[in-house]
């Protein structure tokens, strides 16, 4: 019924979305630069048409987090999501560090493998970091950006450099408690019944994936995704900013900054929506994109 590489936990899944979303879950081998053999990625892909839409989870995530999205998007267009390096269920090889050229390399090869046009690339929260970073360093790939209460205008945490043995064993278990993540679930939305246990089993499956642990600490000492600055004067595609106006993760201030800084941007406000429009009001943001993807000039 569902995917090998998916925990035993996924059968615990309640909700229609979610179900369907773990069951069209499926996982290749992609080649890339950064070892011989090819990397197990895993992802979704459904619907036909129009310019290829492309989704980016944020840290600690997986493309669950895509699960109401995803088919609204998808009954118009051509809809992707992936497991980034390091995160979801995607293999993660002891030879990593999980850096951002590692993690926008490996996304490239992936965009190389399956699809090879431009795409509409979607990020949300990091996984907007990482779209700005990708039409950055490869600009070709990239018709359109949509950012959801994106990261990339506060500078990246420092903590992540100090986690030596045992604290950094210890702060990937105090992230894998349920309660704390509750909690985070909970302050994610302006609608606080969306932090349901099938939403918060969704946020957890990837925790079961072998050496979740120690890639987020990789990741973390690399210094993750912090402010862009002046680069993103350089990104040249149309750029639709989405935003929580509830949102009490990253605040609603750095809308206004991505607005500002992007040259060729429009700023929506999502409203009674958290951090994550695209899981609290899924219709509303599948349509703000679909008619922004409508309105690019061919």
């Amino acid at each position: 019924m569902f995917p090998s590489f998916l925990p035993q936990s996924v059968q615990r899944l309640t909700e229609a979305t979610s179900i369907a979303f773990a069951q069209n879950l499926k996982c290749k081998a992609i080649s890339t630069p950064l070892r011989e053999q090819p990397i197990q990625t895993v992802y979704i892909h459904q619907g036909t048409g129009g310019t290829p839409i492309l989704l980016i989870h944020g840290f600690d995530s997986s493309s669950f987090e895509y699960r109401r999205l995803l088919p609204l998007l998808a009954t118009e267009q051509e809809t992707w999501s992936l497991d980034i390096l390091g995160f979801g269920f995607t293999e993660r090889g002891a030879e990593f560090q999980f850096k951002r050229s590692e993690i926008v390399t490996h996304l490239y090869s992936f965009w190389e493998t399956l699809i090879n046009q431009p795409v509409i690339l979607v990020g949300a929260s990091m996984g907007g970091a990482v779209a700005l970073d990708f039409a950055l360093w490869y600009p070709a790939a990239v018709k359109s950006i949509v950012l959801l209460d994106s990261a990339g205008m506060k500078p990246g945490p420092v903590m992540g450099k100090f986690l030596l043995p045992p604290f950094d064993y210890l702060a990937t278990e105090f992230l894998r408690n349920p309660k704390v993540r509750q909690a985070i679930s909970e302050s994610a939305y302006f609608d606080k019944s969306f932090a349901s246990l099938d939403a918060q089993l969704c946020a957890a499956l990837h925790l079961e994936a072998m050496g979740w642990n120690q890639a987020l600490i990789r990741f973390s000492k690399t210094g993750g995704y912090g402010k862009f600055g002046n680069e993103l004067n350089d990104i040249q595609q149309p750029t639709l900013i989405l935003w929580g106006d509830n949102d009490k993760i990253l605040g609603t201030a750095d809308a206004y900054k991505f607005e500002k800084a992007i040259p060729h941007s429009q700023l929506i406000w999502i409203k009674n929506s958290g951090h994550v429009p695209h899981l609290e009001q899924p219709e509303i943001t599948a349509q703000h994109i679909l008619d922004f993807a409508k309105n690019l000039t061919p």
